[in-house]
């Protein structure tokens, strides 16, 4: 019966984790370029206490981490000449930070120092390996579907979109950023579209998630009254043979 406990207790922990997971895709709804997560659930078996080999091990839930739906999200136009949203599946911008080269679908960008492109924090934003400048002078700049930039007519740079073989090989960041964990080289996304004046909107389904968020209460309800009946059989098992001896 404390195995019953346990094994409920473990999946609540994997519960209360699912919640926060489910919460957080909410909260990200409205979040230019966030793909939906969820948790990932699995078993692990205990050992056996020495002196009972004849029983099988007990299986507890683990938490093995988290996956994510990088689909496609709705693409949102904002006429704004610096937003730019990336149609294709599994590709990136690359912006450069203090640890190196980072990845986002985020591509809601400005005008830093000197006329570079840059993102909301302020990260230079690289095509084919190098920071894009803009000379203000030359007017607005055009980006055509392959990310060749134009001003007045003259080519002044490329927007380019990257991606991997394996997306297992990105780690989340903050500020919509992902870094690669692998020394897997980043390949050009060569069938990706570039969409000047669009951003893509969160792939997050609302009205999906609020349900994981009452099927997780309600089953974090039920493993509790699960507990409290193995308690309660325990006691009384324990009451009786107290009676008994």
């Amino acid at each position: 019966m404390e195995n019953a406990a346990y094994v409920g207790l473990s999946r609540q922990m994997t519960l209360r984790r699912e919640l926060d997971v489910v919460a957080n895709n909410i909260a990200n709804a409205e979040t230019t370029g966030f793909k939906v997560e969820q948790l990932l659930v699995g078993t692990e078996v205990g050992e056996r206490a020495r002196n009972d080999a004849v029983r099988p091990g007990v299986s507890f839930v683990l938490d093995k981490g988290l996956g994510r739906d990088y689909s496609q999200g709705a693409l949102e136009q904002t006429d704004r000449t610096l937003d730019f949203a990336i149609e294709g599946e599994g590709a990136f911008f690359v912006v450069q930070d203090g640890a190196g080269e980072a990845y986002t679908r985020d591509g809601a960008f400005t005008l830093g120092p000197e006329g570079r492109l840059v993102t909301g924090q302020g990260l230079a934003v690289l095509g084919d390996g190098q920071e894009i400048l803009f000379d203000p002078a030359l007017g607005s700049p055009s980006v055509a579907a392959d990310g060749t930039i134009s001003q007045n007519g003259v080519q002044v740079g490329r927007l380019t979109a990257v991606r991997f073989d394996a997306l297992s090989v990105l780690e989340k960041g903050g500020d919509g950023l992902y870094r690669n964990t692998s020394n897997a080289a980043p390949l050009e996304a060569a069938d990706a579209r570039i969409h000047q004046g669009m951003l893509e909107g969160s792939n997050v389904n609302p009205i999906l998630e609020i349900t994981n968020l009452i099927e997780i209460q309600r089953a974090y309800e039920r493993i509790t009254k699960m507990i409290e009946n193995a308690n309660d059989l325990s006691r009384r098992s324990v009451e009786r043979l107290g009676k008994v001896s």
